[in-house]
């Protein structure tokens, strides 16, 4: 099992020009729009790029205000208004900052637009197959009448390759936008001349280029204005004149082949293991997966996540969790952005504000993740159980999955789904409120049945599709049965000065009704045993009795090696 942390304070003295002292400047994509912002509606792909898109982008400079709303969106584009809301509300969550305006910049969306066109890298092969399947289930209660393999086998078959790593992903979005980023800055471009030569981009709209790359230097993000030479030490009041095309192109291509350089270097140092600590990508974060660490570390000064000044590339890795729990507070999680991969037959806690989370390639585990205020993603997982709330949330290619959402978005259903269900959000833990709000989730709203399903195909992924195929909508879910939903109660591991007492998610009348229902009952069946009239042995026969047969539900369900696990934190 795997338990990392992903960071991005390495070594730069391999960099070209690095000498030694202050680390130089290092381009890297975001991840988060080709992670998170690629929706599969054939009307925003579009096959030549800038062309179209800039016929689009004159269009919408016609608008009286300036910016886009899902109306005039789906005009421009000739799509469902719903599908356009569902884009703006995606690019929302992928931009690197909030906007207090209404309607979406132009500018942001037609670079959102351009970046639809992305394939995802194709997934390599897995190392150690045979170890692969000790692990994994080689069956599916799907597999006796469907064609198709269930997703975990898709994911870990020979047939179908590994998810890329790290490393590979960034290198693959690297390189995409070398081989785009003329067209990105010229889509950008003050004037649309003729020439190239007279072409010229001011500083407020090479800022938005700030969408798909950023700037480090060391662990501190640098602002796009101050990392390129001819803006830097400019301000909105006294902004440096306008810069040839040509010119900044040249500088960001010289600064990807850099970062390319860089990344393959990479590579091969954690390949043959790097010769200084500081030298690698990723660090065991805690030998045991049940550790809890002391809250007493964690900021509960309210301040809202979203505005947090260093939202570098750190992110938390859970991977390969197996048959056990693993529980993280926020002292645990590092950066932003959490990523649960390839975990089978566990329960995981993620109890902590983050703005990202992905969970991929998991399977009979119980997922719990705490205040998700940008995008969670799930994909290709199967017989799991994702408790979360969040802004929004995508599900994609997963089997007989429930779903306990709290989310302020409609929920997004892509890909070949099968028999998932969805129900209201169901827990709490004494700091959700807060993280809650420092995560910027408004609990008084709860569209976890209000569905968006599109194509069961994702034009994005690498490898082919038959003709037409994208054209087939995907599977939507059901909503669980009042009567099988339940409360999940986490442990009391904090100390909070500011304690939710119950699940801030009000439920549907329909489901309070069950609940009320099987407390009425519970409390029947202890007045029917509080009122027996046995002799003392009778008595501890009966609680005897109970005993065995609440030991026997424990190991028959697999809940004692959770408990197990955790008791020894206390």
């Amino acid at each position: 099992m795997i338990e990392e942390t992903f960071e991005t304070s390495t070594s730069f003295s391999s960099l070209p020009g690095s000498g030694g002292g202050i680390p130089p400047l290092l381009l890297r994509p975001r991840r988060e729009p080709f992670e998170h912002g690629l929706l599969p509606i054939p009307k925003l792909i579009f096959a030549d790029g800038s062309p179209t898109l800039g016929s689009l982008q004159q269009r919408l400079l016609q608008l009286p205000s300036g910016r886009v709303d899902a109306s005039s969106l789906a005009d421009a584009l000739q799509i469902h208004t719903d599908h356009a809301l569902l884009a703006l509300d995606t690019l929302a969550a992928v931009l690197p900052a909030d906007s207090n305006s209404a309607g979406s910049d132009i500018d942001d969306i037609v670079l959102f637009l351009y970046i639809q066109s992305y394939k995802k890298l194709v997934p390599r092969a897995h190392k150690d197959p045979a170890a692969v399947a000790d692990v994994w289930p080689s069956t599916s209660a799907f597999d006796g009448y469907l064609s198709a393999l269930s997703p975990l086998q898709l994911v870990r078959s020979n047939t179908r390759r590994f998810m890329p790593s790290q490393a590979d992903e960034e290198a693959h979005q690297l390189s995409y936008l070398q081989k785009h980023m003329a067209n990105l800055i010229a889509l950008l471009a003050e004037t649309a001349g003729q020439n190239v030569e007279s072409m010229v981009l001011t500083m407020e709209r090479f800022e938005h280029l700030g969408l798909l790359i950023q700037f480090e230097r060391g662990s501190d993000l640098i602002p796009l204005r101050q990392a390129a030479p001819f803006f830097a030490n400019s301000d909105l009041e006294m902004p440096a004149a306008p810069v040839s095309v040509t010119q900044i192109h040249d500088w960001i291509s010289q600064n990807i082949n850099t970062a390319l350089e860089y990344n393959a270097e990479k590579v091969i140092a954690k390949e043959n293991g790097p010769s200084n600590p500081m030298d690698a990508d990723v660090t065991m974060a805690d030998a045991s997966p049940y550790h809890l660490r002391n809250q007493a570390s964690i900021s509960r000064n309210g301040s809202s996540l979203q505005s947090s000044p260093r939202n570098c590339r750190t992110q938390t890795f859970v991977e390969g969790i197996s048959k056990a729990s693993l529980v993280k507070q926020p002292c645990d999680i590092k950066g932003h952005s959490v990523k649960v991969l390839n975990c089978h037959d566990s329960v995981i806690y993620l109890l902590g504000p983050m703005k990202y989370a992905i969970v991929y390639g998991c399977s009979d585990a119980t997922i719990v993740l705490g205040a998700i205020g940008k995008a969670v993603k799930v994909e290709h997982c199967e017989r799991v159980q994702v408790i979360v709330a969040a802004k929004r949330i995508c599900i994609a290619n997963c089997r007989e999955c429930i779903f306990y959402l709290g989310v302020n978005q409609q929920p997004l259903f892509l890909g070949d789904n099968h028999k998932l269900q969805v129900a209201p959000f169901n827990t709490y833990y004494p700091q959700l409120e807060e993280h809650l709000a420092r995560a910027g989730i408004d609990a008084s709203i709860n569209m976890w049945d209000k569905h968006v399903v599109l194509g069961a195909v994702d034009p994005h992924d690498s490898l082919s599709h038959p003709a037409g195929a994208s054209d087939v909508q995907a599977e939507s879910a059901a909503c669980l049965d009042p009567e099988q939903f339940t409360n999940f109660l986490i442990p009391n591991w904090f100390e909070a000065s500011q304690l939710t007492r119950y699940n801030p998610f009000p439920l549907p009348d329909v489901y309070v009704a069950s609940q009320r229902n099987k407390c009425l009952l519970l409390a029947d069946v202890q007045k029917a045993v509080r009122d027996l009239q046995l002799d003392e042995s009778r008595k501890q026969e009966l609680a005897y009795s109970l005993h065995v047969h609440f030991k026997d539900w424990l190991y028959a369900s697999g809940n004692v090696r959770q408990l197990y696990c955790l008791q020894g934190e206390y």
